[in-house]
């Protein structure tokens, strides 16, 4: 095929705050999730004052979807109601499937000079799936590989592959990649994607250019969404380009959406908040 994509959206990440009162920039979420189907939502928490982020996000329920935390700087803190506990910490990725339901917390602490910097990732899971047993994958930085390409560009990754070297997390339904690429300045890189994925990007810092035969740039903090095809051609402006790229096969199913829980119908939306308020919400694992 070799179709480079096209832009199809343009969002700069917009100010909210989530949990006990954390400050962070949601790239989307919250809205329509046909357009970035099987993802849901994308939160940048980024600062240098710990009252940003201090309170965290204390004990509440997930069902029917995982989030991915993946930390640039800082320490976050995790436990949940069945004893798991740990820190997630610069450079670590946690993969957590909630499945039929997860009671947790997530508490940054920064790094020492009071930095937090990471991003969470919402990604959905099918109907067949969603009553699934919960399970984490925590990474460490060290077990994520990075590749350098003859150009100097370079890309860490958590989920896919690139020149056959392929990422720790393995086995995801919605096939997706995960890849942390650094472009040098005014270099280019082409990235094959799977031409019915979704697939954006997000700038983490620099500037550069998104499309071909554009001459707009695209700059931190803000999301691309792309058309169909099966490349993805980037090229840096000015400054070196570090971006996220994400993409993953679209379920095509309906969503019914509140919070942290994620069903297909509004039934089993009402059925999982009458079970967390009953002390009924955490089930035995289904190992489908």
């Amino acid at each position: 095929m070799n179709q480079t994509r096209k832009i199809k959206q343009v969002m700069k990440s917009q100010p909210t705050m989530e949990g006990a009162g954390v400050h962070l920039k949601r790239a989307f979420g919250f809205g329509d999730a046909t357009a970035f189907d099987p993802f849901l939502l994308l939160d940048d928490f980024h600062s240098d004052n710990p009252a940003h982020y201090i309170k965290g996000f204390p004990w509440h329920p997930h069902r029917g979807i995982e989030t991915i935390t993946y930390v640039l700087h800082g320490d976050v803190e995790h436990g949940d109601s069945m004893g798991n506990q740990g820190v997630i910490g610069s450079g670590d990725v946690q993969w957590m499937t909630a499945g039929s339901g997860v009671i947790h917390q997530e508490m940054p602490k920064g790094s020492k000079n009071g930095l937090m910097w990471g991003f969470q990732l919402w990604a959905n899971l099918p109907a067949i799936q969603k009553m699934m047993g919960p399970r984490y994958r925590d990474i460490k930085a060290g077990d994520i590989p990075e590749v350098e390409l003859e150009n100097g560009v370079r890309i860490k990754i958590i989920c896919g592959s690139v020149d056959k070297v392929k990422g720790p997390v393995q086995d995801i339904v919605i096939d997706p990649q995960y890849l942390d690429i650094t472009v040098p300045v005014e270099k280019e890189y082409r990235h094959p994607v799977k031409p019915d994925h979704t697939a954006f990007t997000y700038v983490i810092a620099g500037n550069g250019f998104f499309e071909e035969g554009t001459s707009s740039w695209i700059d931190k903090e803000t999301l691309v969404l792309f058309d169909g095809g099966d490349i993805i051609a980037v090229r840096a402006g000015s400054e070196a380009l570090r971006y996220i790229l994400v993409s993953g096969k679209p379920l095509k199913e309906p969503v019914a959406w509140h919070g942290p829980i994620v069903m297909n119908t509004q039934a089993e939306l009402e059925t999982a908040f009458r079970e967390y308020r009953e002390g009924t919400f955490i089930k035995k694992p289904d190992r489908r």
